[in-house]
């Protein structure tokens, strides 16, 4: 509730209600921050009646904001005719929004889709894209075929992802994790070439994952350069390189998938593609794209599948989101947007912001020193919604459909955000 000096304060209703929350939740998230109410557009209310401009987006979900007019009138209709079939059956939508995905990635001919449910389902898919590929592969050495993944990127918490994502604090205690897993260090040529230079000792590589951008240690690029060697190096090996476009696909970089951009991919071409977040504009979606004939083949009947995999409401969303996209050129909107917020943002003269990265809407302003917690707090209570992603960044990944005077706004308070704050 915006108190005496209008700043929007932890009301009497969110107090009450998250305690509330704290008694029938595992704190798996820690206390919310806020009890959320309703939406429209680019803005939430929370149940105290305080508005925020919201530039996280569900965390790079909510492409089209919120109730925008063509997401729920292709929600509720699709509703009223079926919600859920199960995947003995297929429905319009499914089919439909597998056809413009290929078409968006503009993959080969003969690419395919598996739908699931989530960035992790997607990424545990395309392991085991991977697994498959793998034991095609000529293996002399007895050993399992390797997935190499990055340090410092993100694919999911699930037993199979976590084990290719990085971040310790989360990996660690669960495990063991799944075998034949390596890391290599991100943006380095030389520890990549190292790891498959292995291939005799450790067993080959069936596959490389990676983000283009690693939005969860900060949206950090992992550059084009890094990107062509692993190409050249899976092509030599008969590698697979799956690129993992969960949080960067979907318009969010300024184009349909960051790896189509030259300045993230040097332009390379990828075996799979993984992508969730904003595919479905708030229904959870998530999927898989194998590019071309052979490799979308390595997935026969049973090999996997989903109760919930294709979901004819989360598709009928994915459809009206992906036209809704094209059709309101929200992906130049995203480019335009996204260089209007760095640009004003490396000039607005907060001695605590000394710079931003990103491509489109997705991006991070960079901050003097470690306080990135007190500062999204600080911009939470004047009305901005932002992510503290990493201590000294400050993630931005708002709906696509943002104006200029939203980013202008965004500015404004972030650049009045004090500097000195206290560190994380």
């Amino acid at each position: 509730m915006a108190n005496e000096t209008g700043l929007e304060t932890l009301g009497p209703k969110d107090t009450t209600l998250l305690g509330e929350y704290s008694d029938v939740h595992m704190n798996v998230f820690g206390t919310p921050l806020r009890v959320m109410d309703h939406a429209q557009g680019a803005r939430i209310w929370d149940v105290d009646g305080n508005e925020y401009l919201d530039f996280l987006g569900g965390i790079a979900v909510n492409s089209l904001g919120y109730a925008h007019p063509a997401w729920t009138k292709a929600l509720n209709e699709q509703a009223a005719k079926v919600a859920h079939t199960s995947n003995y059956f297929a429905t319009v939508p499914q089919i439909t929004l597998a056809g413009k995905l290929i078409e968006k990635a503009g993959a080969p001919e003969g690419s395919l889709v598996y739908f699931g449910n989530s960035g992790a389902e997607a990424n545990e898919a395309a392991m085991k894209l991977a697994k498959l590929h793998g034991r095609t592969m000529d293996n002399a050495t007895g050993k399992p075929a390797r997935i190499l993944a990055l340090t410092h990127g993100f694919h999911g918490r699930t037993l199979g992802a976590l084990s290719i994502t990085w971040k310790p604090v989360i990996r660690e205690p669960f495990e063991p994790l799944l075998p034949a897993t390596e890391f290599v260090t991100s943006g380095d040529v030389e520890s990549l070439r190292a790891a498959f230079a292995a291939s005799d000792e450790r067993g080959p590589v069936a596959a490389v994952i990676m983000e283009l951008i690693q939005g969860e240690a900060g949206v950090l690029p992992v550059g084009a350069d890094f990107v062509k060697e692993a190409r050249a190096l899976c092509d030599e090996h008969g590698s697979l390189l799956i690129i993992d476009e969960v949080q960067t696909g979907v318009g969010r970089t300024g184009a349909w998938f960051a790896f189509q951009r030259d300045d993230l991919s040097g332009g390379v071409t990828p075996d799979a593609i993984t992508f969730a977040k904003g595919v479905a504009g708030g229904f959870p979606m998530g999927g898989l794209i194998a590019f071309g004939k052979r490799n979308a083949s390595l997935f026969t009947p049973g090999s996997h599948g989903s109760t919930f995999a294709g979901n004819p409401l989360g598709c009928a969303c994915g459809v009206a989101t992906i036209d809704t996209i094209e059709s309101d050129h929200l992906i130049e909107n995203a480019e335009e947007r996204g260089k209007q917020l760095r640009g004003a943002l490396d000039s607005c003269g907060n001695p605590l912001i000394t710079g931003t990265r990103g491509r489109g809407l997705l991006n991070a302003a960079l901050l003097a020193h470690p306080c990135a917690h007190a500062a999204a707090n600080w911009a939470m209570e004047h009305g901005l919604i932002v992510n503290p992603v990493a201590p000294g960044a400050l993630r931005m990944a708002p709906p696509l459909i943002i104006s200029a005077d939203d980013v202008d706004k965004a500015v404004e308070v972030l650049s009045a955000i004090p500097d000195d704050l206290p560190d994380d």
